[in-house]
């Protein structure tokens, strides 16, 4: 009786020769240096976005509590995202930019593991955006988050990747 194809047939290294989820083995690796930065936008009214930027938002320092909230979130990325492995971050920066109609969220995350951080800038970026959201929420509930990239990741085997800004 012929073998039926796998979703692991067709390179999917997070399952199984039948097709079950796992974990990838990354034990034989190395451990590297690795960086990734993500961004995202929080898109906003005008006078929001001034609030934020003058500090004026009732729940206090929204900027201080996006950059603690992307900091543990990257902390516990592996928790969140299934199949994600824990690593020993060992930096992670939250910046912002304020902007006429949004704030704009990058984070940087580094590590020296067996495997890259992309997942943990990523998740920074995002649940720092959602912080935004909740502590501005009050004044403008039609915020937006959005454009959630990698823009660049470094070390591992496959090297350097940077996304190209047109896109």
């Amino acid at each position: 009786m012929p073998r039926l194809p796998t979703m692991s047939d067709h390179g999917f290294t997070h399952l199984d020769p039948l097709g079950r989820a796992r974990m990838v083995d990354v034990t034989p690796k190395e451990a590297t240096h690795r960086r990734a930065n993500a961004r995202c936008r929080v898109y906003m009214k005008p006078e929001t976005a001034s609030a934020v930027a003058r500090g004026a938002i009732s729940k206090g320092d929204v900027l201080a509590v996006a950059r603690i909230a992307g900091i543990q979130a990257a902390k516990r990325t592996s928790d969140l995202i299934p199949l994600c492995h824990p690593l020993l971050v060992g930096s992670v920066f939250v910046n912002f930019e304020i902007e006429d109609d949004y704030v704009e969220v990058e984070a940087q995350v580094e590590t020296v593991d067996r495997t890259g951080v992309e997942m943990e800038a990523l998740t920074a970026c995002s649940v720092a955006a959602l912080a935004i959201y909740d502590m501005c929420k009050s004044m403008d509930r039609g915020m937006v988050i959005s454009d959630l990239a990698l823009w660049e990741k470094m070390g591992g085997k496959s090297g350097t990747y940077r996304r190209d800004p047109a896109s």
